[in-house]
């Protein structure tokens, strides 16, 4: 059974391993790094798997709105154009948990936050991210398409991917 909670700094060492593991699909980051992002989050969230012995982190997603110091240039593309966007900046699993709906139901989380953001009078249109276009990821381009993301721009990165700037609208 998946249960899914903030991210605390007691996750961090767990998180930096699933980061990790999922080089170059997701960007590099060190704990100061981490611990910023979850600061300046709107989102940051740890899908356990509940064990008898105890749980374990599966995976995570972190989301950043309007008006963070962030410095990525994806982030910064996205902010440069809507003010009513929140990115999602990056989403692992553990190897051995895909497939199994962690993803689906980690995003089903993010939507109900916007949601309930929305409800309560914010702007927030759309969630932001990228996919790697070259080199290919397509096992996350085919996920955000089932999950209603569309293609809005592609760019060039510093850190020589090309990337497909993607948003889904609410």
């Amino acid at each position: 059974m998946a249960r899914f909670r903030g991210m605390i700094p007691a996750d961090y060492p767990r998180v930096l391993e699933i980061n990790a593991a999922n080089l170059p699909e997701v960007g590099p980051i060190d704990a100061d790094r981490l611990d910023l992002l979850v600061t300046d989050s709107v989102v940051a969230l740890v899908a356990e798997i509940v064990h008898p012995a105890g749980p374990t982190i599966a995976g995570f997603c972190i989301v950043l709105g309007p008006g963070s110091t962030y410095d990525s240039v994806n982030y910064r593309w996205f902010m440069d154009r809507y003010d009513d966007a929140w990115y999602l900046d990056r989403v692992a699993l553990d190897a051995g948990f895909r497939r199994q709906g962690l993803g689906t139901q980690l995003y089903a989380h993010v939507d109900r936050e916007i949601e309930a953001r929305r409800a309560a009078g914010a702007d927030i249109a759309r969630l932001t991210l990228e996919v790697n276009v070259d080199p290919p990821n397509e096992p996350s381009m085919a996920f955000h398409t089932r999950h209603g993301f569309t293609e809005v721009g592609q760019q060039e990165t510093p850190y020589g991917a090309v990337v497909s700037l993607l948003e889904k609208r609410y």
